[in-house]
């Protein structure tokens, strides 16, 4: 087994088979860092963000805006990074990124997204969802077996 991520004091070690703990933390989703590789400087990018889990997928996601995010464009130009779970456990976990060019799947997670880890009302989710579709970043991510 190998500690991704450096020798930081505390993470749990991630391998072949991800321990249970661990998967455990990422099916309930939350807040969590991510290290992401510049797109332009190829130096290391920490961030903190939420991160969902859907029926045994997982996304980031973030509010819409009109400029896209930089991690979401540095997982797009190198999609290996690093999710450092950091709520109740301590693990860095290498991760596989890429986007979701379907507008009718983006939609459907950020709906769920909205309502369900962000207790947003259904009916106003509902006549705001285009926004979010048309510019919200949206990475939708696997673990990479170690």
């Amino acid at each position: 087994m190998k500690l991704v991520g450096g020798n930081r004091a505390g993470c749990s070690p991630v391998g072949r088979h991800m321990e249970k703990s661990i998967k455990e933390a990422m099916d309930r989703g939350g807040i969590a860092d991510i290290t992401t590789i510049g797109r332009k400087t190829g130096a290391p990018r920490r961030i903190e963000i939420y991160f969902h889990q859907f029926d045994g997928e997982y996304y980031l996601t973030g509010r819409h805006s009109e400029r896209k995010r930089d991690w979401e464009a540095n997982i797009e130009t190198n999609p290996e990074f690093t999710l450092h779970l950091k709520r109740g456990i301590s693990a860095d976990v290498p991760v596989r990124g890429y986007s979701e060019p379907d507008p009718a799947e983006r939609g459907r997670i950020l709906r769920r997204a909205l309502i369900e880890s962000w207790d947003s009302p259904p009916e106003g989710v509902d006549k705001a969802l285009h926004k979010w579709v048309d510019h919200s970043p949206f990475i939708r991510f696997e673990p990479i077996p170690g």
